[in-house]
């Protein structure tokens, strides 16, 4: 009885097939390997082995999303915390953070530049306020000329910065906010910030705002499709959770994951360093709406925020003066510290964002 005769592939196509296979492999955005945020929290000051890098990028000072592209450009100074034995051929991923109103950067790289270090994770973080000191100086001047936009225009700087680094995996790399900082992070996911600010270019593989105020709603509510986890307090003031609540659908709808969290007992600021206590003025009561074409408008008069003048009177009339709470609670900062972890260990450890 005669056998069949068996088709055996030729060994170059074997080989060829196999280079296609390996090529396609390497082209996909793999988990970051490095960071190990299953361990505890650091202590920040038993970190001996992250001291934090100076670093300047290439940012502009657009006051509103429509002033993207046609305003001056800046030189913004960052510092990163670079994790001890990052290398091209060890990457880490990373996290871009932004201050709050009190513009206390230094604070923020100690309390999370440090331990994410540690961990394994680089952290820049970025000194928004501290690049503009021509701009304004004071709380109240910072408020006015200072806007959420220029906050983003540093983060899409930091982000393109971060991914010129050999160390870095650059489809890896979360943008993380406070309070003011928070709000940004929140507009840096929408596709009016993001492609208005770097077309075609990097994306942020997730966001995490702390306790951000929502205050603005965005006409178009279409985002890079990156996953945001929201941390806010059950008793803070600045907090409208159901504003919140309404945020979190439109992001939904507009194409990403939304996860909030909210810690019944915390108030603002929980992982800061001040003790309990009420302070002054907040903006919780305004109302924002950015348009499809990027301008600002306050949501009840419809007046067009497009410089520090039509800003301060929309702020001096929504603006309340009422104090409020702030403070440190230990408590809170262990739950939402483990949130964070384990927040960012579900995107690390997940394929990342493609890059042109």
């Amino acid at each position: 009885m005669t056998r069949p005769a068996i088709s055996r592939p030729k060994p170059w196509r074997v080989a060829g097939a196999l280079a296609a296979a390996l090529l396609c492999w390497a082209l996909v955005p793999m988990p970051a390997r490095a960071a190990t945020l299953d361990a505890p929290w650091p202590d920040p000051d038993e970190v001996r082995d992250v001291a934090p890098i100076d670093v300047t990028l290439a940012s502009s000072d657009p006051f509103i999303p429509a002033d993207i592209g046609r305003s001056a450009a800046r030189t913004v100074h960052a510092q990163l915390y670079l994790p001890p034995g990052a290398s091209a051929a060890r990457k880490v991923p990373a996290v871009v953070l932004l201050h709050g109103s009190v513009g206390n950067y230094e604070e923020r790289g100690y309390r999370y530049g440090l331990p994410l270090a540690e961990l394994g994770v680089a952290v820049l973080v970025v000194e928004t306020y501290a690049s503009r000191t021509d701009l304004a100086t004071s709380f109240v001047g910072r408020a006015l000329h200072i806007t959420e936009t220029m906050f983003d225009a540093d983060a899409y700087a930091g982000l393109k910065a971060l991914a010129a680094r050999a160390d870095i995996d650059a489809s890896h790399v979360a943008l993380m906010g406070f309070s003011y900082g928070g709000m940004a992070t929140i507009y840096a996911l929408y596709d009016t910030i993001a492609d208005r600010l770097d077309p075609g270019g990097p994306r942020f593989a997730a966001h995490v705002a702390y306790y951000a105020p929502c205050i603005a709603r965005f006409a178009d509510s279409r985002t890079t499709g990156a996953p945001l986890l929201m941390l806010y307090g059950g008793r803070d003031e600045l907090i409208h959770a159901d504003r919140c609540t309404e945020i979190a659908r439109d992001l939904r709808d507009g194409g990403s994951a939304v996860t909030v969290v909210s810690y019944p007992q915390a108030v603002h600021q929980w992982d800061g360093e001040m003790e309990p206590r009420l302070i002054g003025r907040h903006l919780a009561d305004c109302r924002f709406e950015v348009d499809r074409y990027g301008r600002v408008h306050e949501a009840t008069t419809g007046v067009t925020m497009s410089n520090f003048m039509t800003r301060g009177l929309v702020l001096a009339s929504c603006t309340g003066d009422r104090p409020w709470p702030i403070g440190r609670d230990e408590a809170v900062v262990a739950k939402s510290n483990a949130d964070l972890e384990r927040f960012l260990r579900g995107v690390f450890d997940a394929p990342g964002v493609r890059h042109s």
